[in-house]
């Protein structure tokens, strides 16, 4: 048994999650400019963001798989040199497999929705953070499952695949580097990304240390970070959309005549950005009772979902979502007076902080329950 693979999921799907989200906002953000219109601009980009995400693929699965080495290596003192081949290679075809798949998915959704007339910033990105776990998830078993069953008789496997990585890597990066977009995110991309990973593992720490006290915050923390994440993504494709339609990068809108604004001009003003707030905040409690009705339903918890614990979740919940909107509009338009692409770097970012806010408002909330007499089996004994 590998155990290192389960140290190395939470890991790969955050990191290949917000490659997945950057690029469903970078591609919405160039479809509503009109830069994929034509069939000579769209095959432009089409191949260029498909070669920067294998090349980002390899970087990350790479990062992913040597974190979960090391720091299953840390408490042990042991080290399994099959066992860390097994896990880059695993890493490495999981990522680069589930990228291709997800950027062509992409494409077509940023694609259909234009033909529609829809605006992909409100599809792509939702789509790309659901379907992005699923299908990480699912190569990542069945790909470490077979490397794991020719570990004996086929030992040149993990490293063969490893060293044909290697030698892509460049080869991407040429491809990458012919389009001015795709050309910036091999340069300015990578700092988002992997600080993401480090605000989302204080997220863990606190999973970590909740979830030996209080079990049932495992079932809901997917979920309420999940949710927040998605919403959030939605806002920031749209603010960045919208800054690159009116704006010169450094300079913020006319109508703008200060970067940080208040939580009531922020969701109670007249402009689009808060009123896109406000209708993303009233998706907040329904969205959320569905999903307790199904964890209900399913009987994947046993935390009973009484009144009170409804109410203090959906109080964690939206708590959640009005920070990391109000964050949202303050961080994009300060990146974009920074001349940093938001759309490239804000995402990460906010993903990252509604792990971490959504982790803690749940830990806080079960320590209410558990402080006021709730003594369900779920919650706490």
């Amino acid at each position: 048994m590998v155990s290192e693979v389960f140290i190395l999921v939470p890991a790969l799907l955050g990191l290949k999650g917000n490659l997945e989200m950057t690029l469903a906002s970078r591609l919405s953000t160039q479809a509503n400019l009109g830069r994929m219109d034509t069939p000579s601009e769209m095959w432009r980009m089409v191949i260029g963001n498909l070669a920067l995400v294998q090349c980002q693929a390899t970087v990350v699965g790479f990062l992913a798989s040597m974190a979960a080495v090391i720091m299953g290596w840390i408490p042990d003192g042991v080290f399994e040199v099959q066992h860390a081949f097994l896990l880059c290679a695993s890493s490495l075809v999981t990522a680069s497999i589930a990228s291709f798949v997800l950027g062509v998915i992409m494409i077509a959704v940023v694609l259909l929705s234009r033909k529609c007339s829809i605006n992909p910033d409100n599809v792509a990105t939702p789509i790309a953070a659901s379907l992005g776990d699923l299908t990480t998830l699912s190569l990542l078993a069945g790909v470490s499952s077979a490397l794991f069953n020719s570990l004996d008789k086929q030992i040149w496997l993990a490293p063969s695949i490893i060293l044909v990585f290697l030698v892509l890597l460049p080869i991407w990066i040429m491809i990458a580097k012919r389009h001015p977009i795709t050309r910036e995110v091999l340069y300015r991309g990578w700092t988002p990304v992997i600080s993401a990973m480090g605000i989302s593992s204080l997220g863990g720490l606190i999973l970590d240390y909740t979830v030996s006290s209080f079990p049932g915050i495992a079932v809901y923390q997917p979920v309420i970070n999940g949710v927040g994440g998605n919403l959030v993504a939605v806002q920031a494709s749209r603010i960045s959309t919208s800054l690159h339609q009116t704006a010169d990068p450094g300079c913020l809108p006319t109508h703008l005549d200060r970067l940080c604004v208040s939580p009531c001009t922020s969701f109670f003003s007249k402009d689009n950005h808060a009123r896109t707030s406000r209708v993303l905040m009233l998706l907040v409690v329904p969205g959320h009772l569905i999903f307790i009705y199904m964890i209900t339903y399913v009987k994947a918890g046993h935390t009973s979902p009484s009144p009170l614990f409804v109410c203090i979740y959906m109080l964690a919940a939206s708590l959640q979502v009005f920070l990391l909107l109000y964050i949202a509009r303050i961080l994009i338009h300060w990146m974009w007076t920074r001349s940093i692409d938001p759309d490239n770097s804000a995402i990460p970012y906010l993903t990252a902080l509604g792990d971490l806010l959504g982790t803690a408002l749940l830990a806080v909330g079960f320590q209410f329950l558990y402080v006021i007499g709730d003594k369900d089996s779920d919650v706490g004994d």
